[in-house]
């Protein structure tokens, strides 16, 4: 709008916008001279003023220097200063003025109502410049009302984000551990003990049945102890025999593992080296839940070295990040949710800050809690699919189709997706009753079996 103000004057002048980055350097270079004997106008916005350093000629420093005219104060008197400061930098002259009008917005929500009265009684007329303390002292007033504001706008949004740092750094922390897998072991184990105490706690003496479903849902196996001695035992007694039944049953689980993929990977191995080959590569591994199918991609010179015990490595180190990633992004979803509906908590006199950090420390404790479940619930659950041995088939039958399994959406076989045919031998033809081959008789002939009677009512009835 300047511009084209000017431009109606017919005042040479330049724009700087922040848009025209290339052309924005020859336009400050040019700022401080004189051409003609007159100064060089530039219109300059807030982002590309900033930082600006523009060096005057002597013709132009001799008529006063650079002058900085402000059409509006701004909330923040920093910005204000930073305009200013363009002028009068390293010793050289200059000057500054701001223009503002009561329509301005920040007059118009914080100037104080008495100086608009104060002026209105003095008479003055519209469009006159007012050059007053008064008026100075109000501006002032105002930015500083803005600016604390602001202040407390800042410090709010701190403090609600301390509350999710201090849960971002203990997910990033795990999550660091899991991907670098030096101590997987250990969080693994941390893991099970954590999930074992949440699960103990969480049923009373009465709730054996309960708690049977929630081991075997969880751990896949069976408690380690009867209804009468769950009823008997105390928390840290239960927690203490069902951990060491947990932590059997996932070691056997883990061997297990290494025992089925080592042959294969061994095979591999001795292949390479027959054809001349040096041991490398990777491969991936599939190991299922059930659920899902996870390729987990090993060494192969590493695996045959290890037996396949950094399978099972790898193996723990993707369940631990895929669980920790999808509950984490979960818990991130309702925080916000949280974030948004506690600032309700206000009309019922309340601090909803207060209300906030309650409710995200309970949260963040149930996530844990699920996120550890379900991490161990794959784990105990996790095996690599064998085909079934082959039996002897005659040749004139069909044999039996395995399904291939391969991780389509969901990660589901296959064989499992609605729709799919049934895996088993195919049946030749239709089943049906067998019957003789011979002469067709008719529904009312004479029964063949001598009775007199009609076909349709002796030994055809029923029949269609």
């Amino acid at each position: 709008m300047l511009s084209r103000m000017l431009n109606l004057r017919h005042i040479p002048h330049n724009v700087l916008n922040a848009k025209l980055h290339q052309k924005e350097a020859d336009i400050v270079a040019q700022a401080g001279q004189s051409i003609d004997g007159k100064g060089v106008v530039t219109i300059a916005t807030n982002m590309a003023g900033r930082g600006t350093d523009i060096k005057l000629s002597p013709a132009v420093k001799e008529a006063g220097g650079l002058a900085i005219i402000g059409t509006e104060r701004h909330e923040s008197r920093r910005v204000d200063r930073q305009l200013r400061g363009r002028a009068g930098r390293q010793g050289d002259p200059g000057s500054s003025v701001f223009f503002v009008s009561f329509e301005d917005k920040l007059m118009r929500l914080f100037a104080s109502e008495s100086v608009v009265k104060t002026l209105d009684r003095l008479g003055l007329k519209d469009g006159e410049a007012i050059e007053s303390n008064m008026v100075t002292k109000s501006i002032e007033n105002a930015q500083k009302r803005v600016e604390e504001n602001n202040f407390g706008i800042r410090k709010h949004l701190l403090e609600y984000d301390d509350v999710m740092n201090a849960q971002r750094k203990v997910i990033y922390t795990r999550r660091h551990h899991a991907l670098i897998g030096e101590r997987i072991g250990l969080d693994i184990i941390n893991t099970l003990y954590d999930s074992v105490e949440d699960v103990v706690d969480k049923f009373g003496a009465d709730d054996y049945e309960d708690f049977q479903m929630q081991v075997l849902k969880t751990y896949a196996i069976e408690p380690p102890f009867n209804e009468e001695e769950y009823r008997r035992m105390d928390d840290g007694k239960k927690q203490e025999i069902l951990y060491d039944a947990v932590l059997k049953a996932f070691n056997r689980k883990m061997e297990r593992l290494s025992e089925v993929a080592d042959p294969i990977i061994q095979q591999i191995v001795q292949d390479q080296i027959a054809n001349g080959m040096e041991p490398q590569g990777l491969i991936r591994v599939p190991i299922t839940d059930g659920k899902r199918v996870f390729g987990v991609v090993i060494d192969i010179k590493e695996a045959a070295d290890t037996h396949c015990k950094n399978l099972t490595k790898a193996w723990q180190k993707a369940v631990m990040l895929l669980t920790i990633d999808d509950n984490w992004k979960e818990h991130l979803r309702e925080m916000d949710q949280l974030r948004q509906s506690v600032q309700n908590a206000s009309y019922e006199q309340k601090d909803p800050l207060v209300i906030y950090k309650t409710e995200a420390f309970n949260m963040f404790k149930q996530m844990v809690g699920i996120m550890n479940g379900k991490s161990i619930a794959v784990l105990m659950r996790g095996q690599i699919p064998e085909a079934p041995p082959q039996q002897n088939v005659p040749q004139n039958e069909p044999q039996q189709r395995r399904p291939r399994y391969s991780e389509g959406r969901g990660g589901e076989p296959d064989a499992t997706k609605p729709g799919a045919p049934p895996v088993g031998p195919r049946p030749q033809g239709p089943v049906g009753p067998i019957r003789n081959e011979g002469p067709k008789i008719g529904r009312n002939d004479p029964c063949p079996c001598g009775s007199g009677k009609k076909y349709k009512n002796c030994h055809g009835k029923g029949l269609a």
